[in-house]
């Protein structure tokens, strides 16, 4: 009977409905999420080491698309300055107009401002750089570090020439938010910059971007999946029910 609200193809009218708008909203989210990501995001290959162990060579980083004058202390950023082989780089900015940058302290930690700075993100006991270093951050400047000290060509390598090694910060296009591959999670903000005048960056609506593709897929996925799995259950209930119905007569 037409009462029973079920379709012909065996499964109820609410669950069809129910299973339809998952779908659309499944893609609704999916490619809303992936057009605010393209939006905001760029993708970034890392080309070298410098700034192991934070970020590998060969990674695939996920860069939020900003302007200079959003750049913190502690932000790993994507710049291309003509000094600095006019090609893009990652670096970490550790020091911004009118800080004075300095290292070592006794215990080989870098200053800034005089006030020394835990760096948790550099590679074992190891002085903050292997080589001294007083540099005076001009306005409008930026001072910035590889992760990989010993190695890194970075500010440090510059510090001969007009600006002491520092870049504009309108050389800065983008900012890390996440490791894309190999799975690597998120970049956190390092705390021992936020006493600083002007504290740390707030994180980019990375985790949305990816909560709003996940979600949608899930949608999709769920949704497309209901028509099949509820057919295959009416198809197990068919012979228990004849069942019954043999043992009924």
């Amino acid at each position: 009977m037409s009462g029973t609200g079920r379709t012909g193809s065996g499964h109820g009218r609410v669950g069809s409905v129910l299973s339809g708008l998952a779908v659309a909203v499944g893609c609704v989210l999916f490619l809303g999420g992936f057009v605010w990501g393209a939006l905001l995001y760029q993708p970034y290959t890392v080309p070298t080491d410098s700034m192991s162990p934070t970020v590998e060579p060969g990674d695939r980083v996920l860069a939020q698309r900003i302007d200079g004058s959003e750049v913190r202390r502690g932000d790993i950023v994507v710049f291309t300055d003509r000094v600095w082989a006019d090609a893009p780089m990652v670096k970490r900015v550790v020091g911004i107009g009118g800080d004075k940058v300095a290292c070592c302290d006794t215990d080989g930690r870098m200053t800034v401002n005089g006030q020394a700075v835990e760096e948790p993100y550099l590679r074992g006991e190891e002085p903050a750089s292997p080589m001294g270093f007083t540099v005076s951050v001009p306005e409008g400047k930026l001072f910035l570090l590889g992760d990989e000290r010993r190695t890194s060509v970075d500010s440090r390598s510059h510090l001969q020439e007009a600006g002491q090694g520092t870049v504009p910060r309108g050389a800065v296009s983008a900012r890390l938010d996440a490791v894309a591959w190999p799975l690597g999670g998120f970049l956190e903000r390092p705390r021992s910059f936020a006493a600083l005048p002007g504290g740390i960056s707030e994180p980019g609506p990375i985790r949305p971007v990816l909560a709003s593709v996940a979600l949608g897929a899930v949608l999709i996925l769920g949704g497309a999946a209901y028509g099949p799995l509820a057919k295959l259950a009416g198809r197990r209930k068919q012979p228990a029910a004849r069942s019954r119905a043999t043992a009924d007569v």
